[in-house]
């Protein structure tokens, strides 16, 4: 079957909504990118790289290490993903227009593949998560074994209990910042730095904002049915404050390890992602979410709303946080 090179690309950036036919004509490929929701896999590609470059930075890095730490992440966050549409659906959530449904292809739901392929493709991926971790831990020893059950936890139960109990926000800010981050410079350098795991709390913090966001849209549905996320329990507005807080602690963090002097000034860098914060996060969540599409606003998007403006910060902030730590590991190789 030929490739879709043009669908990876989308896969990447969104979340493709295509029919059955459609689906019938990808590649392999283009399957797997669209079942995992390979747009948010990118979030642990930055946590991996992240690690990666603090410990180029100390003088720990290895180019085997960070192949093996990226792929493993990567597919492990690839593998929550299915086994998050799995468990929904079989517990009957996803069915009908919840808002999974609604924003693009739950492959369950919509036909687009059996219980038993989206079992196949879990297994695989998650094999592709195991193997480099068991490797790193023969590699490294020490905490790595603690650090992956944590994370291989994580994975297993996200979606249930955890998710359910008002637990999945806090376990997602742990993992894409002092799980991710701090284990993985640990994996590097055999040692457990928490500016390092500080560091990286300042990128998870915008994650867990956008899964806030997402929560909040579907807020209505989830209280009934009896998910209890934390914005279910503490209500729309404290929860939209709660994103807004959030926000505000990512530039704190870095202002904070920037004055103890763990970071150089390029990590001002992230200033530049304010506007986008004051001209379209802030706004939007001064007010509660519109129960109808605004005319003005993307059909394409709908009813992604609190997540879309979020989601779209976080990987900006991301990226200028990205770009302020190679020109930061760059002045240290400088000055060293």
């Amino acid at each position: 079957m030929k490739l879709n090179l043009t669908m990876w690309v989308k896969a990447l950036q969104g979340v493709p909504r295509i029919t059955k036919d459609e689906w019938n004509q990808l590649d392999l490929v283009s399957r797997w990118l669209i079942a995992t929701r390979a747009m948010a896999l990118v979030l642990s590609f930055f946590s991996a790289t992240m690690a990666g470059i603090l410990a180029y930075r100390a003088g720990y890095f290895d180019w085997g290490v960070y192949a093996l730490l990226t792929l493993g992440l990567v597919m492990a966050h690839g593998t929550n993903n299915l086994l998050n549409d799995l468990v929904d659906y079989t517990k009957g959530v996803d069915r009908g227009n919840y808002f999974r449904a609604q924003y693009g292809p739950q492959p369950l739901e919509h036909g687009l593949m059996t219980r038993r392929a989206l079992l196949v493709y879990a297994a695989i991926t998650g094999l592709l998560a195991a193997v480099p971790g068991f490797i790193l831990v023969g590699y490294r020893g020490g905490m790595t074994l603690p650090l992956m059950a944590v994370g291989a936890f994580f994975v297993l139960f996200y979606t249930f209990p955890l998710k359910y109990i008002g637990l999945g926000e806090l376990v997602l800010l742990v993992t894409w910042g002092p799980l991710m981050v701090g284990g993985g410079y640990y994996v590097f350098s055999g040692i457990w730095d928490w500016n390092v795991a500080i560091a990286g709390l300042a990128y998870s913090l915008g994650v867990c904002a956008a899964l806030f966001g997402k929560h909040i849209d579907k807020l209505d549905m989830d209280a009934a049915k009896h998910i209890r996320t934390l914005p279910v329990l503490l209500g729309e507005r404290l929860a939209r404050y709660g994103v807004v807080t959030m926000i505000v602690l990512q530039y704190v963090v870095v202002l904070y390890l920037i004055l103890i002097g763990f970071f150089s000034p390029w990590l001002l860098l992230v200033l530049l992602s304010l506007p986008t914060f004051f001209k379209m996060v802030l706004p939007m969540y001064r007010q509660p979410r519109p129960a109808e599409r605004p005319a003005d606003y993307p059909e394409n998007v709908w009813p992604l709303w609190f997540i879309a403006s979020a989601f779209f910060f976080s990987r900006r902030f991301g990226m200028f946080y990205l770009l302020g730590l190679i020109l930061d590991l760059a002045w240290h190789l400088v000055v060293r």
